[in-house]
């Protein structure tokens, strides 16, 4: 991308930004590599690189080998407890205090846009503060059972039952939280502007947001990497890095 033709873009989003009453975001994993946290499919570095998601991170799986799932989540739930907020997360909270920004609507299960600020946030693919038991469905505080896993390695038991605790994130033959779905279909049907960073837009339902965006007449940014099946009908597309992108959007709004 020409320097010029960054420049015009970065306005343009800017101005659009500036004419919005009620703009949404929608983020995906490549908001959170910048912290450290790999992408799903980027070759040579993706979560998914050398193991079958079905055979660790389905349901079907878990209920058969949770300790092939573990095994899998051990060394990425280390990096999530290490990772930090970078300034895409700090941009995007910026944008949600003092410009049109009225929520995140997020794909990752890191917790790093609430720990960088922002307050209305919907998390369509769950999260890890929270662990399920699978047999007599107690809930628990997932962190301190998360830290012994990581230190040793063992997979997380009910205290109460002796059943396998599964943290609340949303596997792969699971329903997608049915309040987080329905509220963000809600906000990108009614908002008047998407911000989309670092998403492919490859997984569904997520993916087909912009569309219900675009549908209701809204303006559409995309800040990613890679192209997406919605660059052909966004107002504006930028393939830059979200941690440099996203704060130059958010400086004009700053107090």
């Amino acid at each position: 991308m020409l320097v010029n033709d960054y420049e015009f873009l970065v306005g343009k989003a800017i101005d659009l930004l500036r004419q919005a009453r009620h703009a949404v975001a929608l983020t995906g994993a490549g908001i959170s590599t910048p912290s450290g946290i790999p992408d799903f499919r980027s070759p040579g570095s993706g979560v998914w690189e050398d193991v079958d998601p079905m055979a660790v991170a389905s349901i079907y799986a878990f209920r058969n080998r949770p300790e092939a799932f573990y095994e899998w989540l051990r060394p990425l739930a280390d990096l999530l407890g290490r990772a930090q907020p970078n300034p895409a997360h700090v941009a995007l909270a910026q944008l949600e205090a003092y410009g049109p920004l009225k929520c995140v609507i997020t794909q990752n299960i890191d917790a790093l846009h609430g720990r960088a600020g922002s307050k209305n946030i919907y998390e369509v693919h769950g999260h890890l503060r929270q662990a399920t038991c699978l047999a007599c469905h107690h809930q628990y505080d997932a962190r301190p059972f998360l830290e012994a896993f990581t230190a040793s390695g063992a997979v997380p038991i009910c205290p109460d039952c002796t059943g396998v605790l599964k943290p609340d994130v949303v596997l792969f033959g699971e329903m997608l939280p049915f309040r987080e779905i329905q509220a963000a279909q809600r906000e990108a049907a009614g908002c008047d502007l998407m911000l989309v960073v670092g998403s492919s837009l490859e997984v569904t339902p997520v993916a087909d947001l912009p569309r219900l965006t675009r549908q209701s007449g809204a303006r559409l940014i995309i800040v990613n990497f890679t192209e997406t099946y919605a660059d052909a009908w966004a107002d504006v597309v930028i393939h830059a890095d979200v941690a440099e992108v996203l704060p130059r959007l958010a400086r004009p709004f700053l107090p």
